[in-house]
């Protein structure tokens, strides 16, 4: 599997973006090899069950240039790392609270020379700027990420969903979401991407308050 599974569903790709992507196994594999942050089973199949699945995301929503995008528990870069690479105008804060993870981050992200993150070895609770959206991919339950965030997105919503949670699920989400007690929005990757993989994962959108 490589990232021609990338150019298959984002054909528009630049030149620049096309190498970025097409680094990614390479410093993953070696970082992987020193601090562990993805399964050793997955690091073969890591454009398909990382990069792509960060980047079901970009296809509920298209960040805009100068919005601002918080990484909550990004583990070794993801969903931030392959949103940053797509979404170049787009400021990225990746945070993390183990701090040989935001390494990696730093370390791939200097490797593919993206200059539109930001890492911190922070928890949620920690960061007080404000944010158009936030970003993660399965940290914990929504009903106890949700509080980790409320209150850090911006007021003014500029694209086609309100600013809020971007977040990626897979499985039965019907008894979370009712636990949550939030209103959800629910897109299904399948809709998107062919691989089996899909076939269950989804976005969530959880609309911010501030």
């Amino acid at each position: 599997m490589t990232s021609d599974i990338v150019l298959k569903y984002f054909p528009e790709l630049s030149a620049v973006q096309q190498e970025q992507f097409g680094k990614l196994q390479e410093l993953y594999t070696f970082w992987n090899n020193q601090i562990n942050v993805i399964s050793r089973k997955d690091i073969d199949l890591l454009y398909e069950r990382h990069v792509l699945h960060s980047l079901g995301i970009a296809k509920v929503m298209e960040f805009l240039p100068g919005e601002k995008v918080l990484d909550v528990g990004t583990g070794g870069g993801f969903p931030g790392i392959p949103l940053a690479i797509l979404f170049p105008d787009t400021q990225f804060h990746l945070v993390d609270s183990i701090g040989k993870k935001i390494k990696v981050v730093q370390e791939v992200a200097k490797g593919v020379g993206i200059t539109n993150i930001k890492a911190s070895h922070s928890r949620a609770e920690q960061v007080t700027d404000q944010y158009d959206f936030v970003i993660s991919r399965a940290v914990t339950q929504l009903k106890d990420f949700y509080p980790w965030v409320k209150g850090k997105f911006n007021k003014a919503s500029k694209n086609k969903l309100p600013n809020g949670i971007l977040y990626l699920k897979g499985g039965d989400l019907t008894q979370e979401i009712a636990e949550s007690g939030l209103a959800v929005q629910q897109f299904y990757l399948k809709n998107y991407f062919e691989e089996e993989f899909f076939d269950t994962k989804q976005v969530i959108h959880v609309k911010g308050k501030y």
